[in-house]
């Protein structure tokens, strides 16, 4: 499978181009830490569970020094805010584009609709407005991002904008009206193996949709009893009712969004 660990760190995964960009002194240093380890990799020709073993620890490494190095930097830039004053006068956002496999399911990158990928980080600081340390649990978006700047900034909030100001649910009131379910939409079939999808989830529910006339074919999750989504429960006639209503919700949204 070509979201696999396995597969997606052999060889042919060796960037050898990047050596150019470095300068002599940096190569020295990146040669003198990598090499070793790389020549001992070789002679030890380890094969199936083993290699995957050694590629995924090694991975796995570097991403978490990866974040420690993001995490420190951002309390730099926190810690700048606060030491030249402009701490209160400044939102902090923190995001990213999707959440990432770390070898749940055997797999690692992102795409899927599953938990691991669907999740986004997002940390908000805003002093006299957010309560330190509070959380919230409603559902958000990224695309409420963009009329959360406006309104933080008075700018306007064009009207066919899709998305929904995030302000009064950071300042703890979260409106009556606000959204109860999300949905999601995968397009790239092709060079990551991840097939076409898309789906709708209330927090606790998820159903999904695989249009692919090879697939074709629904999942369903309930993340209260399966919070790792290791078995469907479409079939279930015990969530019979709760699915009628996902599909019912599934074609608004999809209306909604215009897909």
């Amino acid at each position: 499978h070509k979201m696999g660990i396995a597969d997606h760190m052999g060889p042919h995964r060796l960037m050898f181009r990047y050596s150019s960009k470095f300068t002599p002194e940096q190569l020295k240093v990146f040669d003198g830490h990598y090499r070793p380890r790389n020549e001992a990799f070789h002679k030890a020709n380890l094969a199936g569970k083993a290699r995957t073993r050694w590629h995924y620890q090694r991975y796995i490494k570097n991403y978490l020094r990866c974040v420690k190095a993001v995490d420190e930097n951002i309390g730099r830039m926190l810690k700048y805010l606060d030491v030249t004053g402009q701490a209160k006068n400044t939102v902090v956002i923190y995001s990213s584009d999707q959440g990432f496999w770390l070898g749940e399911h055997g797999w690692f990158d992102k795409r899927w609709m599953y938990e691991e990928s669907l999740h986004t980080p997002l940390l908000v600081r805003w002093p006299g407005h957010i309560k330190p340390g509070s959380t919230n649990a409603n559902l958000v978006s990224n695309l409420d991002f963009a009329q959360t700047f406006l309104e933080i900034a008075g700018v306007p909030q064009p009207k066919d904008m899709q998305g929904r100001s995030l302000t009064s649910i950071l300042r703890g009131q979260t409106p009556k009206d606000w959204r109860k379910t999300h949905y999601y939409h995968y397009y790239e079939a092709g060079g990551h193996g991840v097939p076409i999808h898309y789906g709708v989830t209330d927090g606790r529910y998820k159903l999904i949709r695989f249009p692919d006339d090879k697939l074709n074919t629904w999942e369903f999750f309930d993340l209260k009893t399966d919070p790792q989504e290791m078995k469907s429960r479409y079939t279930d006639s015990k969530y019979a009712g709760t699915i009628a209503g996902l599909k019912k919700e599934l074609t608004r949204l999809r209306k909604h969004y215009q897909v």
